[in-house]
């Protein structure tokens, strides 16, 4: 089953980062979020994937590119033009890069790879976020459905913390970012039948909107309950906040370690 990973956007809430790469090219301790994210689907078996690009797709594709030589030892011979590798470090993945343009949207991506997947069950998720979801349970949830689609839906922690006041004014007690008012959000993560194409119409379509919008009226749009770890990197506070896990060993979504 094919990986596919939405990594095209501007990321424009990060423009501290994203004014030189793509959002999916920020690092975490040193590796970008892209990376984090095909070691999750690795961890569980799955290592084939389709990168649909589009905002500095190239800075994306020369990592792969020179992924041997970027986290290998090198000795470079420059008197007899020749570079040999040791100590190999590498992965077991088969990376399909899909430029998909600057503006398209998420929907539009999915299409343009259609050509890719048609007739093919495949994951599909956003180049932002980590979880520690299990990917053979969330299959079996979508299985057990027999739906079109099926995504995982999380329970965000809260940004910031919360206090308890007894009606006295007294304060009782601290709470750290709490999980928000109790309502689920869909983190991604999906498992999508090659019947998701029928909803997708052009390059101005917005996965997130008509289609899924219209699967869940038809009742072809099935939830994967996570009640684990989940976290998207939308602005500079979740980067600095997701390297603090990964640099102090306690990243929850490094299930490969």
């Amino acid at each position: 089953m094919r990986v596919v990973i939405l990594a095209g956007g501007l990321g424009t809430r990060m423009s501290e980062e994203t004014e030189l790469r793509p959002k999916p090219m920020v690092e975490i301790g040193g590796r970008p979020v892209l990376w984090h994210i095909m070691k999750i689907y690795s961890h569980w078996g799955f290592n084939d994937f389709v990168v649909l690009t589009g905002y500095k797709s190239h800075i994306i594709k020369e990592f792969f590119i020179n992924y041997y030589t970027r986290y290998s030892d090198i000795t470079v011979d420059m008197l007899n033009n020749a570079v040999e590798l040791h100590k190999t470090r590498t992965e077991p993945w088969k990376v399909t890069l899909l430029y998909t343009g600057p503006g398209t949207m998420t929907g539009g991506r999915l299409l343009r790879a259609r050509g890719y997947l048609e007739n093919e069950r495949f994951l599909l998720t956003y180049g932002d976020g980590v979880s520690d979801v299990s990917v053979p349970a969330l299959i079996r949830c979508h299985e057990e459905a027999g739906r079109v689609a099926t995504l995982t839906a999380v329970q965000p922690a809260g940004r910031f913390g919360s206090i308890a006041i007894d009606a006295g004014g007294l304060v009782k007690n601290f709470v750290e970012k709490p999980k928000g008012d109790g309502s689920w959000i869909n983190g991604g993560f999906f498992v999508m039948e090659s019947g998701i194409f029928d909803y997708l119409k052009d390059d101005g379509t917005v996965l997130e909107c008509e289609p899924l919008e219209t699967l869940a009226r038809e009742g072809q749009l099935n939830a994967y309950k996570h009640h684990g770890f989940w976290k998207a990197m939308d602005a500079l506070r979740d980067k600095n906040e997701l390297t603090e896990l990964w640099l102090a060993g306690k990243a929850p979504w490094a299930l490969w370690l």
